[in-house]
């Protein structure tokens, strides 16, 4: 694609960034295909092919709009183009340069920037999210159905293990922001998996968000404090012995994996947080390389099961089947997804800014997660799981893949 994009933008590292992307588009279209907000739309300019054209123009001088904004914050960000595109064109960074230049040159309105405001402020602080939600569970009866269902609570008996009095073996987890809150037994249950297979888990409440939130609600400043934070807190852990970092959910994950990008003009935390992102493992990575015969069970009462496979992990991280091998390995049967690409609409906070959109998604993902009457349905990420389970039949359980190989080898 040829560009002439402004000298002013040119001169910034970002807008050469931006340029190299945009030269690697050769207009294919293949994109298209796979984007979920076309496919619901049917708008090219909510495709990623639209939006290239637009962010382009946009650099190139053209005045910005609301018009443009509309079509920019319909993106998913879940790069299922950029799995699909023959010429590697980094799309998602694309989207990153081109909305952080329009709300420069044109902000938002001061409601929607009060409300994301909130967002950061909310949703990134683990103490207080719980209250907040502890608040919203007390209202759950006067609340929407589906809302209600997000909000049900979900409990675990099982403990958190003393992480260097058990096993040679130690490996950090992240504890997150949100996800103690909604959903405490996903981290307890890969602190019960891993001690099977002879891993000690090292939990580090000092660490916080992962900086996702904010970076994605372009506050780019907030999210590399939150990635400098949570360096502190683990590289002394890593220089102790902690083989990995162990992520249990994908969007942390992929996040946490380009720390190093983030931080890479940084010259005082550049080289740890390469380092990091290069530790960093989801709770699928691991398994997939470990013996998994501790785990087997004689059991034959093993649960059909519907995976859905997060764009951040299948996407973002290029994972996509390693869950399905593991179950499989374990002796699950899975049943058929039909469009196993699409996002589901939850995407961050993209289901609180862009309801309409993120709920059709919510549905026909569901559809497609009950075409063969599983008898629950497993992820692996907390906002795909909270969303999902707004929209699932009654009765049919969302929980994390890990909370199910947990359940099926029982207490020690």
């Amino acid at each position: 694609m040829q560009t002439q994009i402004t000298q002013e933008i040119l001169a910034s590292s970002e807008g050469r960034e931006a340029d190299a992307i945009l030269r690697n588009c050769v207009h294919c279209g293949f994109c298209t295909a796979t984007c979920p907000t076309y496919l619901v739309l049917g708008n090219e300019l909510d495709g990623p092919r639209g939006r290239i054209y637009q962010i382009k123009q946009l650099l190139e001088g053209s005045a910005p709009s609301d018009r443009v904004r509309q079509h920019l914050d319909a993106c998913l960000l879940c790069r299922a183009c950029e799995t699909t595109c023959p010429s590697g064109v980094e799309y998602h960074r694309l989207m990153e340069i081109g909305r952080a230049h329009l709300s420069a040159q044109h902000p938002r309105p001061l409601s929607d920037r009060t409300l994301r405001w909130l967002l950061r402020k909310i949703l990134p602080r683990r103490n207080l999210f719980a209250a907040l939600l502890g608040m919203g569970r007390l209202l759950r009866p006067l609340l929407p159905t589906e809302l209600a269902r997000q909000l049900e609570p979900r409990t675990s008996a099982r403990k958190m293990r003393e992480a260097h009095s058990r096993h040679r073996r130690t490996m950090l987890i992240l504890d997150g922001c949100v996800q103690p809150a909604l959903a405490p037994g996903i981290n307890r249950a890969t602190a019960h998996v891993l001690d099977r297979l002879g891993i000690s888990l090292l939990s580090t409440q000092q660490a916080g968000c992962c900086g996702a939130v904010e970076h994605h609600l372009d506050d780019t400043r907030a999210s590399r404090d939150a990635a400098r934070r949570n360096i502190d807190v683990w590289w002394p852990e890593l220089q102790n012995g902690a083989e990995a970092l162990v992520i249990t959910a994908s969007g942390c994950g992929q996040t946490i994996k380009e720390y190093g990008r983030l931080l890479a003009d940084d010259p005082a935390y550049a080289e740890k947080a390469a380092q990091l992102a290069a530790a960093t493992r989801d709770i699928a990575e691991i398994l997939s390389n470990e013996d998994l015969t501790p785990l087997q069970t004689t059991t034959d009462k093993r649960p059909s099961i519907a995976f859905h496979t997060p764009c951040t992990l299948q996407h973002g991280q290029a994972l996509n089947g390693v869950v399905e091998q593991i179950l499989t390995r374990l002796g699950y049967t899975l049943t058929q997804v039909s469009e196993p690409h699409l996002c589901c609409g939850s995407a961050g906070t993209y289901s609180i800014l862009n309801p309409k959109l993120a709920d059709e998604l919510g549905r026909r993902k569901s559809a497609a997660l009950m075409q063969d009457k599983p008898e629950l349905v497993a992820t692996a990420n907390i906002g795909c799981l909270s969303h999902l389970a707004g929209h699932l039949p009654d009765g049919v359980p969302v929980v994390h893949w890990i909370e199910v190989v947990a359940d099926q080898i029982g207490n020690v």
